[in-house]
């Protein structure tokens, strides 16, 4: 479960630009506290701890999105709302059923979200569309990142939200990208689908569907044609790194065929 939990952060931290995780770690078993409310004895033994935990969380004001593993078969999802007024259904105690509801909604859209976030899909369909005049083709890809990034906001975002975001994490925009700016570049993802506009609102929110394929598209720009085209005209020297991994031979072996096909085709490199 642990391997499952650590598969699905390396494929999905970056998309939803998560800087920190918070890792607990070196004890035998689970801290936990006596009747006494005191801590427990901590006593130094030679032995590997096989007690870690690592907490996976996204923040949304005073919502949070939280999962960790819990055991070696259990892999929990929370939704954690730190002030009931946040979900604008009251905050009475006959409120509770709709409190809960809400709750549920948040983490199912999450877990959607996340879903489609590590298991991205793109058809040929897609790719053929994207050039048409409506096209995202020319939309920045750190606006569509920046989208991903707020993908599983549960009240959506705002144009002012998405050019922050894109701000933020964006080094090739300039740094007077505005919220109108923003706008335009989603009224252009709307019109590939690709995002929604909450009806009479000013806030926009992504799809389970659309969220799949912004993240192929990332990663087929990202993790495939940049690297590849990168080094395809350099040459592999010296010895393989001690931290090399199977992904990293797949990346080896495909920019050998590529610099064999670009030869083919008379392409430089």
């Amino acid at each position: 479960m642990e391997q499952i939990f650590q598969g699905l952060i390396d494929r999905t931290r970056a998309r939803l630009n998560v800087k920190k995780l918070k890792t607990i770690f070196g004890f035998k078993t689970r801290p936990y506290r006596n009747r006494k409310n005191k801590s427990p004895r901590l006593e130094v033994v030679v032995e590997t701890p096989n007690y870690s935990l690592t907490i996976f969380k996204l923040h949304f004001g005073l919502l949070t999105l939280k999962a960790y593993t819990k055991g070696e078969r259990v892999l929990r999802f929370e939704a954690i709302v730190h002030n009931t007024k946040e979900l604008g259904c009251g905050r009475l105690l006959h409120r509770f059923p709709q409190i809960i509801v809400r709750l549920r909604q948040i983490l199912e859209q999450f877990l959607d979200n996340l879903q489609c976030m590590d298991a991205s899909f793109i058809s040929d369909e897609t790719l053929d569309q994207l050039p048409t005049p409506s096209h995202v083709g020319k939309t920045r890809v750190g606006v569509l990142s920046a989208t991903l990034t707020l993908a599983c906001s549960p009240d959506g975002f705002t144009a002012g939200q998405l050019a922050d975001r894109v701000r933020s994490t964006s080094a090739i925009l300039p740094l007077n990208y505005d919220a109108r700016r923003a706008a335009y570049d989603l009224k252009k993802l709307r019109a590939k689908e690709l995002v929604s506009k909450f009806p009479h609102s000013r806030r926009y929110c992504v799809p389970a569907h659309s969220a799949r394929i912004i993240a192929a598209l990332a990663i087929l720009r990202e993790k495939i044609l940049r690297p590849i085209l990168a080094g395809v005209g350099k040459p592999k020297m010296g010895r393989k790194p001690k931290n090399w991994v199977p992904i990293d031979q797949h990346y080896e072996t495909i920019r050998r065929d590529m610099f064999t096909l670009m030869q083919d085709l008379r392409i430089a490199a």
